[in-house]
């Protein structure tokens, strides 16, 4: 692995963790970046920020969805990350669904990961659980970028 390569691979994971964790707002065209559901509601005490909801209990609104461009050469390749972020862990999200149109990958991505099962329905993590803070990762080949957005997902 060449040196560069490391570098980049590190730069590209942070980017990923600045952007998710600290909902940065970066323009999709010039960053090749697309973000999905990352709303919450902040209160503030004097000393600590703590992101809370109005139930208590995780919503759709949860679900992060993020992309990007991985520079390769050859057939483009977009690295997927879908992350819950609800802060409760009674009720994590299962059985997450994505519009994804005709969704297709000149590389193999992990069915158990991220699966067609028809037209505009994609399925996450085989189904199961998504429990707090846990992110799913995966990239796809293709010469244009699939937009993804959440379809469905079941909170208990």
């Amino acid at each position: 692995m060449s040196s560069s390569y490391i570098v980049y691979y590190w730069i590209f994971h942070l980017l990923m963790f600045i952007i998710i964790f600290c909902d940065l707002q970066m323009p999709t065209e010039s960053a090749q970046i697309t973000r999905v559901n990352t709303t919450t509601q902040q209160a503030h005490s004097s000393q600590r920020k703590l992101l809370v909801h109005g139930t208590g209990s995780c919503t759709n609104r949860d679900i992060s969805i993020s992309q990007s461009k991985d520079s390769t050469s050859g057939i483009p390749q977009y690295i997927v990350q879908i992350v819950n972020t609800c802060v409760s862990s009674r009720c994590p999200p299962s059985d997450i669904h994505l519009h994804c149109g005709w969704f297709a990958s000149a590389r193999i991505v992990n069915p158990t990961t991220f699966k067609r099962v028809s037209y505009d329905d994609c399925l996450v993590n085989g189904g199961k659980a998504l429990e707090t803070s846990q992110a799913i990762r995966f990239t796809y080949s293709n010469s244009f970028m699939y937009p993804l957005a959440l379809k469905s997902a079941k909170f208990c």
